[in-house]
This record gives C-alpha cells, structure tokens and sequence, in this order.
C-alpha cells in the first residue's frame, strides 16, 4: 500500500484479506466475536459488550482497552455501525458520526463454498490518540502516519491469518495467543 505523504485529515485506510477454507458462516463466528479479539491483537487488551449487549446488534456499543508502547494505555467505547451475518461487521470507535476509526470485516463467499475475509480500516475523521501525536510534532505528521498505517497492516494481516488458522482448524485460541 502507498501511504507517503498521507495526512490524518484524508481519512487514510489499511485493507488486508486472506482466503479461508471454511464457509462464511463459521468466519462469522469469529469475527463477530469481541470477545476473541484481545487474542488475536497486540494492542487490544480487553473488551466487554455495554447495555447489556451479549453479542452484535446495530448500536449495541462496546468498550475496548488497549495498550501501545509509543502510545501509552486507553479506553474506547465503539458502537456497532453495521452487522449483517454472515456478510459484514463494522464498527466506529468513539462518535459513531465522526469516529477516530472505522472497523469492518467483510466476508464474501467462494466458489469452492470457502470465504474471502477483508479486514479494513480509516483513521479518523475524529481525534484519536495520534492526534495529540500530530499535533506535539505537526513536522512530521506524515511519517506519525506512515508508521501508525504500517503498524495496523500488520496487525491486521496477523488477524486475518489468526482467524484463518483458527476457522480451519489448523490452530487454537491458545496457540494463536503465544
């Protein structure tokens, strides 16, 4: 992906995908499961529906703690933005009118009944966490950008291989957390 010279203010993306020998409905287990992702993340530490939410739902909301060695430690609340089993999930974390991000997975069904998972993502309009980044350094907001991009690629590319080995069966929740 090309992000040089790419500023918060454009809303920049990360997309990634993976093909998945399992069918769209097993994926969706997993992807729609909050609860699984501190497993799957470096950074996410926890999570925990709100409202007495116990699983996806348009507007349900959910908290999520994370932790980054440049960024320090914090807490978001997300609302589910779009859930439409066993097709997509997304969700916008902070205002869902103008979130500081935008989550989704997309699954599409194959020919050989396996799935296409998409995991992508845009940082903001709203302020996050890199926002008070930009703005002790404005000089280099271009590189703060680039490697915050860089670092959700990789993640994301872990997600998507994590949840392929685990709808597969090729790997388990305890193994992909190691």
């Amino acid at each position: 992906m090309e992000w040089t010279g790419v500023r918060y203010a454009d809303g920049p993306t990360v997309e990634v995908d993976g093909r998945i020998s399992a069918s769209p409905e097993r994926v969706w287990e997993l992807v729609s499961d909050i609860g699984l992702m501190p497993a799957l993340s470096g950074e996410l530490q926890s999570v925990a529906w709100l409202d007495g939410a116990s699983g996806p739902a348009p507007g349900a909301r959910f908290t999520g703690r994370s932790r980054h060695a440049s960024l320090g430690e914090w807490e978001t609340t997300s609302y589910v933005v779009a859930c439409a089993a066993p097709r997509e999930f997304a969700w916008a974390v902070g205002d869902p009118e103008r979130p500081s991000a935008l989550w989704r997975f997309s699954l599409a069904v194959q020919d050989d009944g396996g799935t296409l998972l998409t995991q992508w993502m845009r940082m903001g309009p709203g302020r996050s966490g890199l926002s008070y980044a930009i703005e002790r350094m404005p000089d280099k907001e271009q590189k703060i950008v680039f490697v915050r991009l860089r670092e959700f690629e990789r993640s994301m590319t872990a997600t998507v291989a994590a949840i392929k080995g685990l709808a597969e069966g090729t790997s388990t929740v305890t193994e992909v957390r190691a």
